[in-house]
């Protein structure tokens, strides 16, 4: 009872904020008061960045450049799922949870302050890779990269020393040592880079500290609540469902909201799947203690009958829930020992990751045919910035001032009033919440088929 009050006061207040923001143009607020300091810094530290980049040098444009891909989309669906297929079920959680937190407050602070990035030119800026030009059209403070390595190696080091218990003054030293220099090397990396400034920095610096002491603080209750709480499903649906709304408004359109969303199916198909597993067990349960009551009061030819239909029910949840229990939870065989050798994991790695590219992608075709059906159907008007070129047309009439995430609050409470839905957001959940169930679900199906 008490899990549902705190959820619904949690959703409650969720929404309550969106309505306050909506209706006192809290955003343009805040910005109008943080914006024009947060430039003043960015033009004076100009400067600063023209003297790091006079020493440039190809090795470095490779080093640093290199480095940026720590905390890039391809390293983020490349390492959480190896975390999964580890062993390693609670940390991979955590960790998928503490990106998405930093993912969603990042872009938020980007997006309300709309602080700009350093001048280029007479800054030199270096995109090695796609994903760094699209970072490049993200606005500036705080730097994203700099804030999620903070949290990412802190929370690691923190799991890390608690797992292998250890008390050795130096190797905790060294460990934290190792963290603080890649933090450094990152971002210093980001103003070599001509990405941001230091006051960039600076602030990815102070939120990522702060996001990472308080996460640090609730993530064994959070965790907890995922694992064995109620009503886990639900309550990610809806929480997802408001997060897009609460989402500020930036100055002019950027990727950062197209980034949250795509997290934020992420975490959603995770936490579905693992919500669903522990809905299964209990099923499991009901149903052999309906069918004990029953054996007692049948007789021994009825009883064998309702067994044997029940046992053809129980087995089918048994496999729907088999990955959980051969996967996620504590006692799972984890790498470095000899029950996952690195051949086998080697392995996982071979049939894993191709699996979830290819669910990726179908789960994109299958939203990108589906959605548009459903909202025709309910009578949803809706657009397409870029996925599906036939709906694209519709908005050119539009006003051009309009952007993609100005309208979600007025679409939700003033529906009425509003033209056009972005049919794209919803894919792009879809697409993520897919392959976030490939990767929980599906892929170790077929480990258990192929014996990894």
């Amino acid at each position: 009872m008490e899990s549902v009050v705190w959820q619904g006061l949690a959703l409650s207040g969720i929404f309550s904020w969106i309505v306050i923001t909506c209706y006192f143009d809290v955003t343009k607020k805040i910005r109008s008061l943080l914006q024009p300091w947060v430039s003043h810094h960015v033009v004076s530290g100009t400067s600063i960045i023209l003297k790091i980049q006079k020493h440039q040098h190809k090795f470095l444009d490779a080093l640093f450049s290199g480095l940026s891909c720590i905390v890039s989309v391809p390293f983020y669906t490349a390492f959480l799922p190896l975390l999964f297929w580890s062993g390693h079920g609670k940390l991979a959680r955590q960790m998928t949870l503490l990106m998405a937190l930093c993912d969603y407050l990042g872009n938020c602070i980007k997006d309300v302050v709309s602080a700009p990035r350093p001048n280029c030119p007479p800054v030199r800026r270096i995109t090695a890779t796609k994903d760094e030009e699209e970072n490049a059209l993200e606005y500036g403070l705080p730097s994203s990269h700099t804030l999620n390595t903070v949290c990412l190696s802190g929370f690691l080091v923190c799991y890390v020393l608690s797992y292998t218990q250890c008390e050795d003054a130096f190797v905790k030293l060294g460990a934290v040592t190792l963290a603080c220099l890649l933090v450094g090397f990152i971002g210093f990396g980001r103003i070599y880079l001509g990405m941001h400034s230091l006051i960039d920095i600076i602030g990815g610096l102070v939120f990522g500290f702060m996001i990472l002491a308080i996460w640090l603080t609730v993530h064994e209750y959070v965790d907890a609540f995922i694992v064995s709480g109620q009503n886990v499903t639900s309550f990610w649906a809806a929480l997802s469902f408001l997060l897009l709304f609460a989402y500020p408004t930036p100055e002019f359109p950027t990727p950062s909201f197209e980034y949250h969303t795509a997290f934020d199916g992420v975490v959603f198909g995770i936490m579905k799947n693992i919500g669903m597993k522990k809905h299964e067990i209990g099923i499991r349960e009901n149903l052999d203690a309906w069918l004990s009551f029953k054996r007692r009061k049948l007789t021994v030819s009825g009883a064998d009958a309702v067994s044997s239909c029940f046992d053809k029910i129980a087995d089918n949840v048994t496999g729907i829930q088999q990955t959980y229990h051969q996967f996620h939870h504590e006692a799972v065989p984890r790498i470095f020992t000899s029950q996952l050798t690195i051949p086998t994991f080697l392995g996982r790695m071979l049939v894993g990751i191709p699996t979830i590219l290819i669910v990726k992608f179908c789960s994109k075709a299958l939203a990108k045919w589906i959605l548009p059906v459903v909202s025709n159907t309910l009578g949803i008007p809706i657009k397409s910035t870029s996925y599906i070129p036939m709906l694209n047309g519709s908005a050119t009439d539009k006003k051009s001032s309009e952007i993609k995430q100005s309208s979600y609050i007025h679409k939700m409470l003033f529906f009425s009033q509003q033209d056009l839905f972005d049919v794209d957001t919803g894919i792009r959940f879809l697409q993520y919440a897919g392959l976030a169930w490939s990767v929980v679900d599906l892929v170790p199906s077929l480990f258990s088929h192929l014996r990894l």
